[in-house]
């Protein structure tokens, strides 16, 4: 993986699209399907996520707007160099991020922490380690923008006061 362009904004929102957006469109239809999968064949055993699903379908929809919110508005803007009162559409994403921040809490308690059974069949396996790997992108993701991306923004937003 290459690191991401931290010194330029522009940049940055590119790489965040392509390389984060772009990816979890693809990871949770696919991770939705298997829990689905899982929870059906496994319906009544030990440790079988119920619900995970249904919070995984949830999220495709939750994720798909906050995604569309940042490449319609927040990105163009800021690859524009911002724009007055930037710093309330960052705010909504940021709220975002914590409701992303309490589902990956939820899915960690559904799954025992992405904590496989004993005897756990393939698609159960595949669908844990596709957890992990959402997770960590996600988090990633959230902490390029929270930590680097807005920073910048929101404190030119304050000077402009």
């Amino acid at each position: 993986m290459t690191n991401p362009p931290t010194d330029d904004a522009a940049a940055l929102t590119r790489h965040i699209e392509t390389r984060y957006h772009a990816r979890h469109r693809e990871q949770l239809p696919a991770l939705a399907n298997m829990a689905e999968r899982v929870e059906g064949v496994h319906s009544g055993v030990d440790g079988v996520p119920d619900g995970l699903s249904i919070l995984l379908r949830r999220m495709i929809g939750e994720m798909e707007v906050h995604i569309r919110k940042e490449e319609l508005i927040l990105f163009p803007a800021i690859r524009r160099g911002g724009m007055p009162g930037i710093e309330q559409p960052i705010a909504v994403m940021r709220a975002d991020h914590a409701g992303h921040d309490r589902e990956v809490a939820r899915i960690r308690r559904l799954t025992a922490n992405l904590t496989l059974p004993d005897g756990a069949c393939g698609t159960w396996t595949r669908l844990y380690d596709g957890l992990a790997e959402f997770i960590d992108d996600l988090t990633e993701h959230m902490r390029l923008e929270n930590e680097v991306l807005f920073p910048r923004f929101e404190a030119a937003g304050r000077a402009d006061v």
